[in-house]
Protein backbone atom coordinates (compact mmCIF):
# COMPACT_ATOMS: atom_id res chain seq x y z
CA UNK A 1 0.00 0.00 0.00
CA UNK A 2 1.89 3.03 -1.28
CA UNK A 3 -0.44 6.02 -1.24
CA UNK A 4 -0.94 6.46 2.49
CA UNK A 5 -0.39 9.54 4.60
CA UNK A 6 2.32 8.84 7.20
CA UNK A 7 3.41 10.97 10.14
CA UNK A 8 6.82 10.07 11.57
CA UNK A 9 7.65 10.41 15.30
CA UNK A 10 11.31 10.21 16.32
CA UNK A 11 14.08 12.09 18.08
CA UNK A 12 17.59 10.52 18.43
CA UNK A 13 20.07 8.96 16.00
CA UNK A 14 18.38 5.56 16.32
CA UNK A 15 15.39 6.93 14.39
CA UNK A 16 17.35 8.20 11.38
CA UNK A 17 17.53 4.93 9.37
CA UNK A 18 13.78 4.47 9.83
CA UNK A 19 13.06 7.96 8.52
CA UNK A 20 15.46 7.35 5.64
CA UNK A 21 13.74 4.04 4.86
CA UNK A 22 10.42 5.86 4.43
CA UNK A 23 11.99 8.33 2.01
CA UNK A 24 13.80 5.64 0.03
CA UNK A 25 10.70 3.50 -0.44
CA UNK A 26 8.62 6.44 -1.65
CA UNK A 27 6.57 6.94 1.51
CA UNK A 28 7.44 10.55 2.23
CA UNK A 29 5.93 11.60 5.59
CA UNK A 30 3.44 14.44 5.54
CA UNK A 31 5.05 15.65 8.79
CA UNK A 32 7.78 14.71 11.27
CA UNK A 33 7.18 15.06 15.01
CA UNK A 34 10.22 15.36 17.26
CA UNK A 35 11.05 16.62 20.74
CA UNK A 36 11.41 20.38 21.27
CA UNK A 37 14.83 21.98 20.98
CA UNK A 38 16.73 22.00 24.29
CA UNK A 39 19.38 24.25 25.80
CA UNK A 40 22.41 22.21 26.87
CA UNK A 41 25.84 22.72 28.43
CA UNK A 42 27.33 25.62 30.29
CA UNK A 43 26.73 27.93 27.36
CA UNK A 44 23.08 26.88 27.14
CA UNK A 45 23.37 26.43 23.40
CA UNK A 46 20.23 25.34 21.58
CA UNK A 47 20.44 21.71 20.49
CA UNK A 48 18.08 20.31 17.86
CA UNK A 49 17.35 16.61 17.61
CA UNK A 50 19.06 14.50 14.93
CA UNK A 51 15.63 13.75 13.47
CA UNK A 52 14.74 17.45 13.18
CA UNK A 53 18.02 18.15 11.41
CA UNK A 54 17.43 15.28 8.95
CA UNK A 55 13.79 16.21 8.36
CA UNK A 56 14.60 19.83 7.59
CA UNK A 57 17.36 18.67 5.26
CA UNK A 58 14.80 16.59 3.39
CA UNK A 59 12.32 19.47 3.23
CA UNK A 60 9.79 17.82 5.55
CA UNK A 61 7.45 19.80 7.83
CA UNK A 62 8.55 19.50 11.48
CA UNK A 63 6.30 19.67 14.56
CA UNK A 64 7.72 19.95 18.10
CA UNK A 65 4.94 19.80 20.70
CA UNK A 66 5.89 19.96 24.37
CA UNK A 67 3.27 17.30 25.02
CA UNK A 68 1.61 15.10 22.40
CA UNK A 69 -1.32 14.63 24.77
CA UNK A 70 -2.27 18.31 24.61
CA UNK A 71 -5.57 19.27 22.95
CA UNK A 72 -3.72 21.63 20.59
CA UNK A 73 -1.49 18.87 19.25
CA UNK A 74 -4.37 16.41 18.99
CA UNK A 75 -6.17 18.92 16.79
CA UNK A 76 -3.07 19.60 14.70
CA UNK A 77 -2.39 15.88 14.27
CA UNK A 78 -5.98 15.22 13.27
CA UNK A 79 -5.79 18.00 10.67
CA UNK A 80 -2.95 16.10 8.94
CA UNK A 81 -5.45 13.30 8.18
CA UNK A 82 -2.84 10.57 8.78
CA UNK A 83 -3.48 6.99 7.73
CA UNK A 84 -0.54 5.70 9.80
CA UNK A 85 1.98 6.98 12.33
CA UNK A 86 5.48 5.48 12.51
CA UNK A 87 7.44 5.81 15.76
CA UNK A 88 11.16 5.26 16.38
CA UNK A 89 12.52 6.31 19.79
CA UNK A 90 10.33 9.39 20.07
CA UNK A 91 10.37 9.87 23.84
CA UNK A 92 6.78 10.49 24.99
CA UNK A 93 3.82 8.32 25.97
CA UNK A 94 0.85 8.35 23.58
CA UNK A 95 -2.75 8.66 24.73
CA UNK A 96 -5.56 6.52 23.40
CA UNK A 97 -7.11 9.65 21.88
CA UNK A 98 -3.96 10.16 19.79
CA UNK A 99 -3.53 6.49 18.87
CA UNK A 100 -7.08 6.28 17.53
CA UNK A 101 -6.67 9.06 14.96
CA UNK A 102 -4.86 7.23 12.10
CA UNK A 103 -6.97 4.49 10.49
CA UNK A 104 -4.02 2.05 10.66
CA UNK A 105 -2.94 3.27 14.08
CA UNK A 106 0.70 3.65 15.19
CA UNK A 107 3.57 1.23 14.64
CA UNK A 108 6.85 1.39 16.55
CA UNK A 109 10.43 0.33 15.77
CA UNK A 110 11.70 -1.17 19.05
CA UNK A 111 15.25 -2.39 19.66
CA UNK A 112 14.57 -5.72 21.34
CA UNK A 113 12.75 -8.98 20.72
CA UNK A 114 9.54 -8.15 22.55
CA UNK A 115 8.19 -9.02 25.04
CA UNK A 116 11.82 -8.98 26.27
CA UNK A 117 13.19 -5.60 27.36
CA UNK A 118 10.23 -3.30 27.25
CA UNK A 119 11.29 0.21 28.15
CA UNK A 120 13.87 2.91 27.54
CA UNK A 121 17.21 1.08 27.44
CA UNK A 122 16.79 -2.37 25.81
CA UNK A 123 20.16 -2.36 24.03
CA UNK A 124 22.09 -1.55 27.18
CA UNK A 125 20.41 -4.12 29.39
CA UNK A 126 20.68 -6.92 26.84
CA UNK A 127 24.47 -6.45 26.86
CA UNK A 128 24.70 -5.94 30.63
CA UNK A 129 22.79 -9.17 31.20
CA UNK A 130 25.14 -11.12 28.95
CA UNK A 131 22.57 -11.99 26.27
CA UNK A 132 23.94 -13.51 23.08
CA UNK A 133 21.26 -12.14 20.81
CA UNK A 134 18.71 -9.37 20.60
CA UNK A 135 16.88 -7.88 17.63
CA UNK A 136 14.27 -5.44 16.39
CA UNK A 137 10.50 -5.62 16.71
CA UNK A 138 7.95 -3.73 14.61
CA UNK A 139 4.86 -3.54 16.80
CA UNK A 140 1.54 -1.81 16.98
CA UNK A 141 1.45 0.86 19.68
CA UNK A 142 -0.91 0.64 22.64
CA UNK A 143 -1.15 2.96 25.66
CA UNK A 144 0.72 0.46 27.87
CA UNK A 145 4.48 0.60 27.30
CA UNK A 146 5.75 -1.60 24.44
CA UNK A 147 2.86 -4.02 24.88
CA UNK A 148 1.22 -3.98 21.45
CA UNK A 149 0.89 -6.83 18.94
CA UNK A 150 4.00 -7.78 16.97
CA UNK A 151 4.05 -7.15 13.22
CA UNK A 152 7.60 -8.33 12.44
CA UNK A 153 10.74 -9.35 14.32
CA UNK A 154 14.31 -10.13 13.34
CA UNK A 155 17.11 -11.51 15.48
CA UNK A 156 20.54 -9.86 15.64
CA UNK A 157 23.51 -11.51 17.41
CA UNK A 158 25.33 -9.66 20.18
CA UNK A 159 29.02 -10.07 19.44
CA UNK A 160 31.47 -10.63 22.33
CA UNK A 161 33.04 -7.17 22.04
CA UNK A 162 29.91 -5.19 21.12
CA UNK A 163 29.35 -2.01 23.10
CA UNK A 164 25.94 -0.41 23.38
CA UNK A 165 27.08 2.20 20.85
CA UNK A 166 28.15 -0.36 18.24
CA UNK A 167 25.06 -2.54 18.69
CA UNK A 168 22.82 0.55 18.64
CA UNK A 169 24.00 1.45 15.15
CA UNK A 170 23.46 -2.08 13.79
CA UNK A 171 19.96 -2.28 15.27
CA UNK A 172 19.07 1.17 13.95
CA UNK A 173 19.93 0.04 10.42
CA UNK A 174 18.05 -3.23 10.91
CA UNK A 175 15.07 -1.23 12.16
CA UNK A 176 14.94 0.77 8.94
CA UNK A 177 15.04 -2.35 6.79
CA UNK A 178 12.41 -4.13 8.87
CA UNK A 179 10.13 -1.09 8.81
CA UNK A 180 10.20 -1.07 5.00
CA UNK A 181 9.26 -4.77 4.98
CA UNK A 182 6.40 -4.17 7.40
CA UNK A 183 4.97 -1.34 5.33
CA UNK A 184 5.00 -3.57 2.26
CA UNK A 185 2.54 -5.82 4.12
CA UNK A 186 0.24 -3.04 5.34
CA UNK A 187 -3.36 -3.66 4.38
CA UNK A 188 -2.57 -7.04 2.79
CA UNK A 189 -2.77 -10.69 3.77
CA UNK A 190 0.73 -10.52 5.26
CA UNK A 191 -0.36 -7.94 7.83
CA UNK A 192 -1.27 -10.20 10.74
CA UNK A 193 0.00 -8.79 14.05
CA UNK A 194 0.41 -11.35 16.83
CA UNK A 195 -0.32 -10.57 20.49
CA UNK A 196 2.66 -10.56 22.81
CA UNK A 197 3.01 -13.15 25.58
CA UNK A 198 2.72 -10.64 28.40
CA UNK A 199 3.68 -13.17 31.08
CA UNK A 200 7.16 -13.35 29.52
CA UNK A 201 7.73 -9.59 29.57
CA UNK A 202 10.97 -8.21 30.97
CA UNK A 203 11.91 -4.58 31.41
CA UNK A 204 14.80 -2.27 30.53
CA UNK A 205 14.56 0.84 32.73
CA UNK A 206 16.25 4.11 31.87
CA UNK A 207 19.90 4.27 32.89
CA UNK A 208 21.30 6.62 35.49
CA UNK A 209 24.89 7.61 36.21
CA UNK A 210 24.88 5.42 39.31
CA UNK A 211 24.27 2.35 37.15
CA UNK A 212 27.89 2.70 36.04
CA UNK A 213 29.30 2.08 39.53
CA UNK A 214 31.43 -1.07 39.45
CA UNK A 215 30.76 -3.73 42.07
CA UNK A 216 34.07 -5.58 42.21
CA UNK A 217 32.41 -8.51 44.02
CA UNK A 218 30.70 -9.40 40.73
CA UNK A 219 32.45 -11.82 38.34
CA UNK A 220 34.87 -10.27 35.86
CA UNK A 221 32.67 -11.23 32.92
CA UNK A 222 29.70 -9.48 34.53
CA UNK A 223 31.73 -6.30 35.06
CA UNK A 224 32.97 -6.49 31.47
CA UNK A 225 29.39 -6.84 30.21
CA UNK A 226 28.34 -3.85 32.30
CA UNK A 227 31.20 -1.81 30.88
CA UNK A 228 30.12 -2.69 27.32
CA UNK A 229 26.48 -1.96 28.08
CA UNK A 230 27.32 1.40 29.64
CA UNK A 231 29.45 2.60 26.70
CA UNK A 232 29.27 5.43 25.75
CA UNK A 233 26.84 6.55 28.50
CA UNK A 234 26.85 6.66 31.46
CA UNK A 235 30.19 4.82 31.49
CA UNK A 236 31.60 2.67 34.28
CA UNK A 237 33.57 4.01 37.21
CA UNK A 238 35.16 3.17 40.54
CA UNK A 239 37.25 5.10 43.07
CA UNK A 240 41.02 5.38 43.32
CA UNK A 241 42.16 7.00 46.56
CA UNK A 242 38.81 8.76 46.82
CA UNK A 243 38.82 10.12 43.26
CA UNK A 244 36.52 8.95 40.49
CA UNK A 245 38.21 6.63 38.02
CA UNK A 246 36.39 5.99 34.75
CA UNK A 247 37.05 2.67 33.03
CA UNK A 248 36.87 2.98 29.24
CA UNK A 249 38.31 -0.34 28.08
CA UNK A 250 38.99 -3.64 29.79
CA UNK A 251 39.01 -7.37 29.19
CA UNK A 252 38.66 -10.53 31.25
CA UNK A 253 41.86 -12.19 32.40
CA UNK A 254 42.54 -15.44 34.29
CA UNK A 255 39.13 -17.08 33.84
CA UNK A 256 39.48 -18.83 37.21
CA UNK A 257 39.45 -17.74 40.86
CA UNK A 258 42.23 -15.28 41.77
CA UNK A 259 43.63 -14.35 45.18
CA UNK A 260 42.74 -11.07 46.81
CA UNK A 261 39.73 -9.12 48.00
CA UNK A 262 37.55 -8.00 45.08
CA UNK A 263 38.84 -4.65 43.85
CA UNK A 264 42.45 -5.40 44.78
CA UNK A 265 45.06 -4.44 42.18
CA UNK A 266 47.03 -7.59 41.36
CA UNK A 267 49.34 -6.16 38.72
CA UNK A 268 50.01 -2.75 37.17
CA UNK A 269 52.27 -2.37 34.15
CA UNK A 270 52.28 -1.34 30.50
CA UNK A 271 49.85 -4.20 29.67
CA UNK A 272 47.20 -2.83 32.02
CA UNK A 273 45.92 -2.82 35.58
CA UNK A 274 44.76 -6.27 36.65
CA UNK A 275 42.08 -6.22 39.33
CA UNK A 276 40.61 -9.07 41.38
CA UNK A 277 36.85 -9.54 41.11
CA UNK A 278 34.34 -11.96 42.60
CA UNK A 279 35.54 -14.48 40.02
CA UNK A 280 38.57 -14.14 37.75
CA UNK A 281 40.35 -10.84 37.06
CA UNK A 282 39.63 -7.80 34.94
CA UNK A 283 42.48 -6.15 33.02
CA UNK A 284 41.89 -2.39 32.65
CA UNK A 285 43.57 -1.10 29.49
CA UNK A 286 42.12 2.42 29.08
CA UNK A 287 40.97 4.71 31.86
CA UNK A 288 40.52 8.28 33.03
CA UNK A 289 41.10 9.77 36.45
CA UNK A 290 38.77 12.56 37.58
CA UNK A 291 40.00 15.85 36.14
CA UNK A 292 42.43 14.17 33.74
CA UNK A 293 42.28 13.09 30.12
CA UNK A 294 41.51 9.60 28.89
CA UNK A 295 44.61 7.46 28.30
CA UNK A 296 45.94 3.94 27.95
CA UNK A 297 47.02 2.15 31.12
CA UNK A 298 50.73 2.42 30.31
CA UNK A 299 50.59 6.21 30.01
CA UNK A 300 48.30 6.49 33.02
CA UNK A 301 50.79 4.65 35.24
CA UNK A 302 53.58 7.07 34.28
CA UNK A 303 51.80 9.84 36.14
CA UNK A 304 49.73 7.99 38.74
CA UNK A 305 51.05 5.57 41.33
CA UNK A 306 48.99 2.38 41.33
CA UNK A 307 50.72 -0.43 43.21
CA UNK A 308 49.61 -4.04 43.65
CA UNK A 309 47.63 -4.31 46.85
CA UNK A 310 45.68 -1.08 46.40
CA UNK A 311 41.94 -1.69 46.61
CA UNK A 312 39.77 0.13 44.07
CA UNK A 313 36.35 1.31 45.16
CA UNK A 314 37.26 2.03 48.78
CA UNK A 315 35.35 5.01 50.09
CA UNK A 316 32.33 4.51 47.80
CA UNK A 317 29.04 5.58 49.29
CA UNK A 318 25.48 4.53 48.61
Amino acid sequence: MQDIRIVFFGTPRFALPSLQALLECGRRPVAVVTQPDRRVGRGQHVQVSPVKEAALGAGLPVLQPEKVRSPDFLAEFRSLAPDLAVVAAYGQIFSRALLDIPRFGFINVHSSLLPAYRGAAPINWAIINGDRHTGVTIMQVEPAMDSGPIVLQQVEPILPDDTAEVLHDRLAMLGGRLLAQALDRLGGAGWQPVAQQHALATYAPMLSKNDGLIDWAQPAVGIYNRLRGMTPWPGCFTLLAGRMLKIHRACVRDACPVPGTPGTVLQADVQGIKVATGHAALLITELQLEGKKRMCAGDFLKGTCVQPGIVLGEGETE
